[in-house]
């Protein structure tokens, strides 16, 4: 993951192509005063955050990787059959 850096003010000049800078690769920190005070980031990259630090969405990652550890898995034809 790379950063930017953008002063408030200029951010406040230039919100469009501030914007266009933030993807899922590039987080965008504000500075007030040279001091970074904010960070805009992608949507995705926020809703993965979100994901990250639920508690039962981390228990459901461990329960699949556990299942796959064990064999535990559907074949391509188990889950699509004769489509």
């Amino acid at each position: 993951m790379t950063t930017a850096t953008i002063s408030a003010s200029k951010l406040r000049d230039n919100l469009s192509s501030a914007l266009d800078m933030v993807d899922g690769d590039t987080v965008l920190i504000v500075t007030r005063r040279g001091k970074p005070e904010r960070a805009i980031i992608d949507i995705d990259e926020y809703e993965d955050l979100l994901a990250a630090s639920n508690p039962e969405y981390l228990a459901s990652i461990r329960e699949a990787r556990d299942e796959v550890k064990n064999g535990e898995v559907f074949s391509m034809e188990d889950v699509f059959g004769d489509l």
